[in-house]
């Protein structure tokens, strides 16, 4: 890990690049967080899923007597049919498809929700759920999306295809006539999941009297949630309230409306006045959780003698399940893989074709990184094999394309701008704290003398941060995202409350949004309490996506910060018959410049703000408080690169990570312990979707890695030790931050491939890589020798 400093605490100003003592962590590790799985309510029941065991078949019958008679109460599809999600976006080619709260007259997907039953605890639910009897005629399944369907997962999209979209720019004819090599390949990357250590919860509780809902939800955008559900229950906004408490992991896989939730609503507007409660397993969440990432990309790029990159040519089929995910559409990931396929490389020619493909499986949403850790497979391994044919380096061929400073702002061919173009940067000071040269020597020596084999992998990319609304993270959908809102209240004693419209998976964004108020105020660190995730006290904001939380949240909370900065200056200056620009805010006391004792506290100027009105200088309103918005309009993008050393066991055909490295560009690093932490976890899940996690389904649809006995994921023993580096190249916002959420899990399939072909002389088509790949990879190479 890096040497980021572990200071214990921050008693003064200046916080910000300091690994300040997180504010979360007293009660988390003591015990005391509180998560919904935590709430108990009076009269509270408890709600369980009857899902197909099918992954396609009509439904001719649902039979709920013999719970019924038990004493449950039931709910089916025919209950909800009034109400379905419908994810909608003004792209020409979309398709738009509806997904029930409970399937009604057919199952799209095994696991499924087909009913619900309600009881006095989970366990009486569970029972019940085998009250309930459900008929079903089979229909063919369709569980590949570049495989012709036998019948149609939605009748409105006959061949499955739910949205198509191509990107364009120069020629790409012209570059690949003019190539000294074309290169081609297949690739196709593995279904996998986030796996949070919360799965999804939620409890509902309705009103009658006042006609209000509250929804206790460990979802990732409660503001997003709030407004969905009062239109889906035909509710004034204000009268649904939504509250994320602390939330145990979210990746992706909470920023998405699921049926389960809409019914948990329901349920609880059916039966006023009882708090509902439901509670994911993990076979529930490996079954119809949103998915990500099984992708396929066939691939053309040609190049130059001298490793110059022409042109790209690519065809990208994405399987986005049984349904068209609500608010973010099947076009989430085809979209993002077809904007960003090209990287941070130099490109004038450019055709990709990307669709979304509806199958017979669970929708496919948002996972940390939304299909970037695929497309730069698809990249990085072209670039290898051009480097091959061309007898360059695989470093070479990645500094002759990378975007440079001067190239700097970039338009990309999806017509994207850069703003970083420190590619060559991270990539050398990876190469360097990975020791490149000594494993390059290590590598001939064991190629010299018949040892294990050893081979080295990198990948570098750029993660587009902070999305604004020129840059939204949905696909033409019905809102644009961009802006967050933040409040900044300096109370009558001189302490701060900030209501921010972020919202926390586990980041430590009380943490970071107190230390830019502190050090934008001019207060201590410890002087700020930040409150989130409740819908009826925070400010608006879009919530936790894309990286999106440092740069518009963060940039909200420094304007607020700042606006209540110069209305405490302005009273200070009244008071003390001051010039406002002689003053200056330090650890929470006013002083004049060039004077050693402070004038003035915070405090002190708060209670005449608040308490002694009599004594305000003319112009000035009592209260010491802002609302500030901020949106970056593009968003930021943040350079990174990663590198790895590999060992291959040639007898059970295991991988070795010997060595570990990334250096990623930050901006402004404003604590360091969470940047490293948020890179390494990031790392971590990249890692494990590269050698480990697949999602696996039958030809009939049923998921065989169902459990995590079957579905494997990565523990400490199988994560080595990371190096991790920055640089620091302030981004055009308020704080000068690029966001870190995503990037670290976007490189190890490229890396980890890259290296596995480097030390065997392979190419790595597929993932993941497992130990039977290696063994199929090195039985091919020697039936070829």
């Amino acid at each position: 890990m890096s040497d980021a400093e572990d200071t214990a605490g921050a008693g003064g100003t200046g916080s910000l690049g300091r690994s300040v003592r997180r504010k979360e962590d007293r009660r988390l590790v003591t015990g005391h967080g509180r998560f919904v799985s935590d709430l108990q309510l009076p009269r509270m029941r408890h709600v369980a899923f009857v899902r197909s065991p099918m992954g396609h078949a009509r439904i001719t019958g649902v039979d709920t007597a013999a719970a019924v008679d038990a004493g449950y109460r039931v709910f089916t599809g025919a209950d909800f049919a009034g109400v379905v999600l419908r994810a909608r976006s003004a792209l020409p080619s979309y398709v738009e498809t509806d997904q029930p709260v409970l399937a009604w007259g057919k199952v799209r997907f095994a696991g499924e929700p087909v009913a619900a039953v309600v009881a006095g605890d989970r366990y009486r639910a569970e029972d019940a759920c085998e009250l309930v009897e459900v008929d079903y005629d089979p229909l063919p399944a369709t569980v590949c999306a570049w495989a012709a369907p036998q019948v149609p997962v939605h009748a409105a999209a006959p061949d499955n295809v739910l949205l198509e979209r191509r990107f364009e720019a120069g020629s790409v004819e012209a570059a690949f006539a003019a190539a000294a090599v074309v290169v081609e390949r297949e690739l196709v990357t593995n279904r996998h999941a986030g796996n949070p250590m919360e799965c999804r919860a939620g409890v509902a509780l309705w009103d009658a009297a006042e006609r209000k809902l509250t929804f206790w939800s460990g979802t990732q955008v409660p503001h997003i949630v709030r407004n969905m559900l009062a239109e889906l229950l035909d509710l004034p906004e204000g009268n649904v309230r939504v509250i994320a408490p602390d939330v145990g992991g979210g990746f992706g896989v909470k920023a998405v409306l699921y049926p389960e939730d809409v019914a948990l609503c329901l349920i609880a507007r059916g039966m006023p006045g009882v708090p509902v409660k439901w509670v994911e397993d993990r076979v529930e969440h490996l079954a119809a959780a949103t998915h990500a990432r099984d992708h396929r990309y066939l691939i053309s790029a040609g190049f130059a003698s001298d490793g110059a990159l022409l042109g790209v040519q690519a065809d990208v089929s994405c399987n986005v399940g049984a349904y068209s995910v609500y608010p973010w559409t099947a076009g989430i990931e085809p979209l993002m893989a077809g904007g960003l396929l090209s990287g941070p490389y130099r490109l004038d020619n450019y055709r990709c074709t990307v669709r979304g493909v509806a199958t017979n499986t669970a929708p496919s949403g948002p996972y940390r990184g939304v299909a970037r850790p695929a497309s730069v497979f698809a990249m990085e391994t072209v670039l290898d094999a051009a480097a091959r044919e061309l007898g360059l380096s695989g470093v070479d061929i990645r500094r002759r394309n990378l975007i440079r400073p001067q190239d700097i702002p970039y338009t990309m061919p999806s017509r994207l701008v850069d703003d970083s173009g420190h590619y060559g940067a991270c990539l050398d000071a990876a190469l360097e704290a990975l020791g490149y040269e000594q494993w390059r020597a290590e590598q001939a020596r064991r190629r010299a003398e018949g040892g294990a084999p050893i081979g080295i992998g990198f990948a570098v990319y750029n993660e587009l941060t902070g999305l604004g609304r020129a840059a939204s993270a949905g696909p033409r959908m019905p809102f644009r995202t961009g802006h967050d809102a933040c409040t900044v209240r300096v109370n009558p004693d001189g302490k701060v409350t900030v209501f921010s419209g972020v919202t926390s998976q586990g980041q430590g964004l009380e943490t970071t949004v107190a230390q830019i108020v502190a050090d934008g105020l001019g207060v201590g660190y410890d002087e700020v309490e930040v409150r989130i995730g409740d819908t009826d006290t925070s400010l608006w904001g879009f919530g936790a996506f894309s990286s999106r939380q440092a740069v518009i949240g963060g940039g909200a909370a420094h304007r607020s910060a700042v606006a209540v900065r110069d209305k405490v200056l302005a009273l200070a200056a009244g008071l003390l018959e001051a010039a406002v620009e002689d003053l200056r805010i330090e650890g929470g006391q006013i002083r004049v410049v060039g004077e050693p004792t402070p004038r003035l506290s915070v405090a002190e100027v708060a209670r005449v703000a608040y308490l002694e009105s009599n004594r305000l200088p003319a112009g000035i309103e009592p209260g010491l408080e802002a609302t500030q918005f901020y949106d970056p309009v593009r968003g930021a993008f943040a350079a990174g690169a990663q590198a790895a050393a590999v060992e291959v066991d040639r007898t059970t055909g295991e991988l070795r990570i010997l060595s570990y490295v990334c250096v990623e560009d930050a901006g402004r690093v404003m604590h360091p312990q969470i940047v490293d932490g948020q890179i390494a976890g990031s790392i971590a899940q990249g890692i494990g979707g590269a050698l480990y996690e697949h999602l696996v389904y039958d030809e009939d649809g049923n998921l065989s890695t169902g459990t995590l006995l079957d579905y494997l994921m990565p523990t400490s023993a199988e994560i080595p030790e990371l190096t991790i580096g920055h640089l620091a190249r302030p981004a055009a916002n308020p704080l000068g931050v690029r966001g870190v959420g995503e990037g670290g899990t976007l490189g190890p399939n490229a890396v980890l491939a890259g290296a596995l072909g480097d030390a065997l002389g392979v190419a790595v088509d597929t993932l993941p890589i497992t130990p039977a790949t290696v063994w199929s990879l090195m039985r091919g190479q020697e039936a070829g020798s």
